[in-house]
């Protein structure tokens, strides 16, 4: 059964998870992402990759609660792929966005932790609702929030099992933009176009200093930031950028604003 679907535009590789009717992430599901994904990671031209949904009111409602009960039988080999395709989201060198209309719980959110930025819909919630079935979070739910957000803020959400809208969730850190629902996925869209526009050898560094120097103490992830600064900075692409800033910055008068890719 394929469950995601895919369309590349303009450097931006939308997938689209449609599961009716409440878009429940199963094992089927994670292993088609996390094949689709290795695709999309040696796809020329593809800067950005957005992962939404196509069933209205949800992004991922939550794991599927069969699996689950089968989880709480015994192991099930085919449950790693919960942490092998989270872990290819954050490791591969595209930036990942989570599109996030309607409801993100338990592993939906789990699934968004794991993507380099998560845009909402006004319309979109959040909770990891797992303590009111007698667990936690396993999907990295607990590592993740509280490395995003802080650990206490973290604690209050998966202790209570709380559901956020869209602004709270903001105001805590979860989500970096909340966009207005009718036209959510068309500004979605523009916005991951924009940054995809960037060079994507860049996109990808900056992502890499990103998420891999968040978990490294600050020592080293100084040290990865500088290593991976000298490489863009004496790459040819680089090189011909700065020479093209210089000319912009000579042609100028002063005082005149000098933009880059289409911003200041």
């Amino acid at each position: 059964m394929t469950t995601w679907s895919r369309e590349d535009r303009d450097g931006v590789a939308v997938l689209t998870y449609r599961n009716p009717p409440r878009n429940f992430l199963t094992f089927a599901a994670l292993e088609e992402l996390d094949a689709e994904l290795a695709r999309v990671e040696t796809t020329p031209g593809i800067g950005v990759v957005v992962l939404t949904s196509g069933v209205p009111g949800y992004f991922i409602a939550h794991a599927d609660l069969d699996e689950l009960a089968g989880l709480s039988r015994g192991p099930v080999p085919r449950a790693k792929i919960w942490y092998t395709a989270m872990r290819r989201i954050e490791r591969m060198p595209q930036p990942v966005i989570a599109a996030i209309d309607g409801q993100a719980w338990g592993g939906g959110l789990e699934l968004s932790l794991a993507c380099t930025l998560r845009w909402a819909s006004a319309s979109a919630h959040f909770s990891l609702l797992e303590i009111a079935l007698g667990i936690i979070p396993g999907a990295g739910g607990t590592q993740r929030l509280a490395r995003l957000i802080g650990p206490g803020r973290a604690a209050d959400l998966v202790l209570s099992g709380d559901v956020l809208t869209a602004d709270q969730a903001r105001t805590c850190g979860i989500v970096e933009r909340v966009l207005p629902t009718p036209d959510f996925q068309a500004e979605t869209l523009k916005l991951a176009r924009h940054l995809a526009s960037r060079p994507a050898a860049a996109l990808a560094a900056a992502k890499r200093a990103l998420v891999e120097g968040s978990r490294l103490p600050i020592t080293e992830g100084l040290r990865l930031e500088a290593a991976l600064f000298a490489e863009r900075l004496a790459s040819p692409e680089s090189v011909t950028l700065q020479e093209e800033a210089r000319r912009r910055y000579a042609d100028a008068a002063d005082g005149d604003p000098i933009t880059f890719g289409g911003r200041s």
